[in-house]
């Protein structure tokens, strides 16, 4: 008789929000969601503390990262520049439990799927820049949200990327060229890190997509947001669920003598 095999799980580094002047450990639902829905594995959303977490005990206990979008940006202090009001807000303590979870996964071979700032995280972590403001550059188009007060509409699929053909992403989406996506931000990946291949930009040049090169695993990062969508847009579902065949291939390897020695 075959065992039956646990549902994966997934770490969620969560955000550090002020509600009601209570100091919360939080994640976006619709991240969460998607997870469970989609990926068909369970986050476990790790608390946002500067100081204290030890990534490989929590990696030790899960079977994928997944780093969802937040409000806040990656302090530019990380990848060596001055902050100015005009690059916050910020969340210290995001940081600081995001960026050595990356950097732990991909050593391990752990997957990892990267969303909007996490994305930026990923490549802060691999030793790359950000630019902010970038609607105020040159030739970039205004990638910030729509001006509506409804999140359909804020997260409405609108503006077409070019998908590298024969990369990562395309083999996970099951498509190449042009794919309409939903991306929302005012920051971006300046300089890429080393260690990663751009493997999606949108039509003004804007990195849009990344993977880790000779990953061990599942490793990518999307500046857009296929979480919001995955239940009915045909690529953002194909992400998620490749992400959660990755993250189940995993635990099924740990699970055996073998994977658990490695």
């Amino acid at each position: 008789m075959a065992s039956h095999l646990p549902k994966s799980i997934v770490a969620v580094p969560a955000d550090l929000r002020d509600i009601e002047g209570a100091a919360w450990h939080a994640a976006p639902n619709q991240y969460v969601s998607a997870a469970l829905k989609v990926a068909d594995v369970m986050s476990f959303i790790v608390p946002a503390f500067e100081t204290g977490n030890d990534a490989d005990a929590i990696l030790d206990r899960v079977d994928g990262v997944l780093i969802s979008g937040a409000v806040s940006n990656v302090h530019p202090s990380l990848y060596g520049k001055e902050a100015t009001e005009a690059d916050g807000p910020f969340d210290h303590g995001r940081d600081a439990t995001s960026l050595p979870l990356i950097r732990r996964a991909i050593e391990r071979g752990i997957p990892l799927l990267a969303i909007c700032r996490g994305i930026q995280e990923l490549n802060v972590a691999l030793g790359g820049t950000l630019a902010s403001e970038i609607q105020d550059q040159p030739g970039i188009w205004d990638h910030r949200k729509p001006d509506v007060s409804e999140r359909d509409g804020m997260y409405a699929i609108r503006q077409p990327v070019i998908i590298a053909e024969g990369s990562c992403i395309a083999r996970y989406l099951g498509t190449a060229g042009e794919v309409q996506v939903n991306s929302l931000h005012r920051q971006a990946i300046s300089e890429t890190a080393p260690r990663l291949q751009v493997e999606a930009r949108a039509e003004d040049g804007t990195v849009e997509a990344v993977s880790v090169i000779d990953a061990k695993n599942f490793a990518v990062g999307v500046q857009w947001h296929p979480e919001y969508w995955a239940e009915t847009d045909a690529p953002s579902r194909a992400l998620f669920e490749s992400f959660g065949d990755a993250v189940r291939a995993y635990a099924a390897r740990k699970a055996t003598p073998a994977g658990a020695a490695a």
